[in-house]
């Protein structure tokens, strides 16, 4: 009897405080545990976890003036008699996510045959969407149809397909041999990403009137230089675009203090 009397006693303690206050405080003696801990505070991790905002992309912009992108001096090595060092832009609608530019010669050499080259260049920026995924993600999303696209090129030979390195974070190339025009014109497409950017680059060739067609090799390689420049030239539009504006002002406003 002596022993049931400290229980009798804090059953009855319990029974005088707050209905919330016996969950937290008397839950032991009840021998139900199945709601302790179930507030609200231990729900509000996961509700925070499902609207946790995606990953931000790495790149705001595009290169300002894609033409750029390639160095003038790859070009003209690519593209003998290159008709337009300036290149042409592709057209977009809007070039914060979409720009391109495309360069094409012909060497003619008379009776000796002529050599034609053509070189182009694309870019794809993707933003972070809530709903959609991070730019990163979208992004490579975007590579795979590119890689794809280029190798289902309708009447393309020989199609062969690796990865590369030292191009931005992926890079694959493909290279196959394609007859229009009665010649036969050797490719190499370049696929890139870098953060939330696809770079697709390709350069083919062919030899008119008798000429030799160009060497697969020196295609790809010639794809392959010009491609790592592109990526290259994304990171450096970024960084243009971060920089303040007028930030050249304030030194010439203290040049102007010094001299007066």
């Amino acid at each position: 009897m002596h022993r049931s009397a400290p229980r009798l006693s804090r059953i009855l303690a319990c029974a005088a405080v707050p209905v919330m206050l016996v969950v937290a405080g008397c839950s032991s003696d009840s021998g139900d545990k199945k709601d302790s801990g179930s507030s609200s505070s231990s729900a509000a991790p996961s509700a925070k976890k499902s609207e946790a905002s995606v990953e931000p992309a790495k790149f705001a912009a595009l290169p300002a003036d894609p033409c750029k992108s390639v160095s003038t001096k790859t070009v003209t090595s690519l593209v003998p008699k290159v008709k337009s060092k300036g290149g042409t832009p592709a057209y977009s609608s809007d070039t914060a996510y979409r720009a391109g530019c495309s360069w094409n010669g012909l060497d003619d050499n008379g009776v000796k045959g002529s050599q034609y080259r053509w070189l182009d260049v694309g870019f794809t920026r993707f933003d972070s969407d809530q709903a959609l995924g991070s730019g990163a993600k979208r992004a490579q999303q975007d590579f795979a149809k590119q890689v794809a696209k280029a190798k289902a090129t309708e009447g393309a030979k020989k199609v062969a397909e690796a990865p590369v390195s030292g191009i931005g974070e992926q890079a694959t190339k493909i290279t196959y041999d394609l007859t229009k025009t009665s010649e036969d014109f050797k490719y190499a497409t370049v696929v890139a990403r870098t953060g939330n950017v696809v770079v697709t680059l390709t350069y083919n060739g062919a030899g008119y009137a008798g000429a030799k067609s160009p060497s697969a090799d020196d295609i790809l390689k010639g794809a392959e230089k010009a491609a790592k420049e592109a990526v290259a030239s994304v990171a450096a539009a970024d960084t243009k675009s971060a920089e303040p504006s007028g930030s050249t002002k304030p030194s010439e406003k203290s040049t102007e203090k010094k001299t007066s």
